[in-house]
């Protein structure tokens, strides 16, 4: 559950808005968020909303039907067997991390009357506790990700290892960008998003070129 008021959310938002610049996409994350809150959030003007299971969205969703211009986005790690249910629920998928993924996303997507938007997950660095292509791996794959035609692979995703001193945390961020500029030089995919940043370090990542942050509990408190 949410442990703010719809009070302290406004002021929090009002907070979180005033650090971030206009070119800057705030997503609320709502894992074992109340719908009480999303709607909250809703009406202080918020319409991105991420969700890290499937399962939960759908029931949050199957409530806020009425909201029609919401945009969900899944940014937790998405197994190929529910690949179909994702693109059902969710316009944007953060956690692209495998070939194999993006080849049944892509095979799926082609009945689709317009393309989902996604990101590809990448280490930086080594972290064995995250999803995620490393770098050599993504390169190597850019071949088969550009003959994804029913995909709309627009950015990268990518999560530092948890704490690192903030001078090596952005530094990986500023590797992820420079990265998706590399992406864009040696291939056809038009990496422009940068999903990175949640709640401990999003002003680090907005340093460093965020196009999209990712927070919780900075908006909606400590889940409980």
């Amino acid at each position: 559950m949410s442990t703010v008021s719809i009070e302290q959310l406004a002021e929090r938002l009002e907070q979180v808005r005033l650090t971030l610049p206009g070119t800057v996409k705030l997503i609320a994350v709502t894992k074992q968020v109340p719908v009480e809150a999303i709607q909250a959030a809703y009406q202080l003007g918020l319409r991105d909303f991420g969700e890290s299971r499937i399962q939960e969205a759908v029931v949050k969703q199957e409530q806020l039907q009425h909201l029609q211009d919401i945009t969900w986005h899944l940014i937790g790690h998405l197994q190929t067997n529910k690949a179909a249910k994702a693109l059902d629920q969710f316009q944007w998928i953060h956690s692209l991390d495998s070939l194999k993924l993006a080849q049944r996303l892509d095979q799926l997507a082609a009945s689709l009357p317009i393309k989902p938007k996604l990101c590809l997950q990448v280490k930086i660095v080594p972290d064995p506790n995250k999803y995620g292509w490393t770098v050599p791996e993504l390169l190597a794959a850019l071949p088969e990700l550009s003959q994804c035609q029913h995909l709309d692979i627009v950015g990268l995703m990518t999560i530092p290892p948890y704490g690192l001193p903030d001078a090596e945390t952005l530094a990986i961020f500023q590797q992820a960008r420079q990265l998706a500029e590399q992406i864009r030089q040696q291939s056809s995919l038009p990496i422009q998003e940068l999903s990175m940043g949640m709640s401990n370090d999003y002003q680090l990542a907005v340093q460093a070129g965020a196009t999209m942050v990712r927070l919780g509990s900075t908006l909606f408190g400590k889940r409980t």
